[in-house]
């Protein structure tokens, strides 16, 4: 009689959660936390901010420009302003006012990018924030960071209250698990190192960071040796550690959800073209290259090609064909 032993999927958690837990922590001890809205309470996840904090929560309505310029107000005052809204409504309709107002103005401003990449499903292409890295990685002195779990969607927070600076920050709600070690810190402008290897460089940001884990495991059944780095913060851009992965392995495979034109892949891919002849490595960029068809975010992340399965087939792809 044979058995046959299941292995439990990991638990998966919503970003948004340890999001709004750590800025009700730090609100607490500094009353120069305050949140803007744009009639997202519920979807920013701040009602227990609401609820505790009611003269520190600005809810402005659905008017996302007016709602930065309000939290460039507040940061020029001296507080320090966490601005909450959907992904593509914050930076979409907002871009001129993200320019001028934070990061040419220098106010150090928190943009909140909430249910980021492809996590409204359903909704379509106008709630996907899918062209997000293209739009802000062009807008120098602006952080971009990409927690990929709970731990460092809480560090994200701290480190926008303890060193206040222009920032967007993608607050996941799609569930992923936690894949940082209990120990780790999140470094401004460096990647983290998840898995060490000679063979083949897998860098993930955001959801792709637990699917590029997945695709290791596959890749090591086949006897390469896989480094898996965490792309969390994508500007300012861990250089070293790209220009390490041409140098040290044989190919780079990157994963993002979102638009490949001007997106991770395309930085990582403009580091490496600038290498001599010999670190010039065989690059693969998954992401998106057309607006998305209607279904949920696990089809669609799968529909683009976005998953542990097709991630190794890049690898391979990359070593064997170059």
């Amino acid at each position: 009689m044979s058995t046959t032993t299941t292995t439990a999927a990991p638990a998966v958690f919503d970003n948004r959660t340890a999001f709004a837990d750590e800025l009700i922590t730090l609100a607490r001890a500094d009353d120069r936390v305050v949140a803007v809205c744009n009639d997202s309470v519920g979807s920013s996840n701040l009602v227990a901010f609401r609820d505790e904090f009611p003269d520190r929560l600005i809810n402005v309505g659905i008017a996302e420009q007016n709602m930065v310029g309000v939290g460039a107000g507040l940061a020029s005052a001296g507080y320090i302003p966490f601005v909450c809204a959907a992904g593509p409504f914050l930076t979409g309709r907002s871009l001129e006012q993200v320019k001028a107002d934070v990061a040419y103005s220098h106010h150090p401003v928190i943009l909140c990018g909430m249910s980021p990449g492809m996590a409204y499903g359903e909704l379509g292409p106008t709630h996907h924030s899918v062209e997000d890295f293209s739009w802000l990685r062009a807008l120098p002195g602006l952080d971009i960071v990409v927690p990929a779990d709970r731990l460092q969607t809480r560090q994200a927070v701290q480190q926008a209250v303890a060193s206040p600076r222009p920032m967007y920050i993608r607050v996941g709600r799609h569930k992923v698990p936690d894949v940082s070690p209990a120990d780790s810190v999140l470094e401004r402008g460096r990647f983290q190192t998840l898995r060490e290897g000679t063979d083949v460089t897998l860098i993930g940001t955001g959801t792709l960071v637990s699917r590029a884990l997945e695709a290791a495991e596959l890749l090591a059944a086949d006897g390469l040796s896989v480094r898996v780095l965490n792309a969390a913060y994508i500007a300012p851009l861990d250089v070293p550690a790209i220009i390490a992965a041409a140098e040290q392995t044989g190919a780079i495979i990157i994963a993002e959800e979102g638009n490949v034109a001007g997106g991770l892949g395309a930085a990582v891919a403009s580091v490496v073209s600038q290498l001599g002849r010999d670190a010039r490595v065989p690059l693969r960029i998954l992401g998106l290259t057309e607006f998305a068809p209607t279904g949920s975010t696990d089809f669609l992340l799968d529909y683009f090609g976005l998953t542990a399965a097709h991630l190794a087939a890049a690898a391979r792809d990359a070593r064997q064909n170059g």
